[in-house]
């Protein structure tokens, strides 16, 4: 085999791999539109349900769970835990109920 025949083979080697990369690369970029726009759809459809769980969000506001005790600590401190608890634990204020907050020493 010659060099010049080598040189061939090669540039065909590498045609072939860049070719093979390219079209990989469409088929990557068309699937992300096919699935971007799935997700535009379903982003559309909840929307309205946030909307009607804001207006059921409101009437849970007036709920009360009793009295919270609060032993060494402010309101504004007691406000704070209870809120970092419901983000933490994922659950909504209205569901939780606290007895009593007491500071550690």
């Amino acid at each position: 085999m010659t060099i010049s025949e080598s040189l061939l083979i090669s540039v065909f080697g590498l045609a072939i791999v860049f070719v093979v990369l390219i079209a990989l690369c469409l088929f990557i970029m068309l699937q992300s539109r096919i699935i971007g726009a799935f997700r535009l759809k379903k982003k559309e459809a909840p929307q309205k349900k946030t909307e009607q769980s804001a207006s059921v969000e409101k009437k849970d506001a007036a709920i009360s769970a009793g009295q919270l005790k609060l032993f060494d600590v402010d309101e504004k401190t007691a406000a704070i835990i209870m809120a970092i608890v419901s983000h933490v634990s994922k659950t909504p204020l209205s569901e939780l109920q606290f007895k009593s907050i007491k500071a550690l020493d």
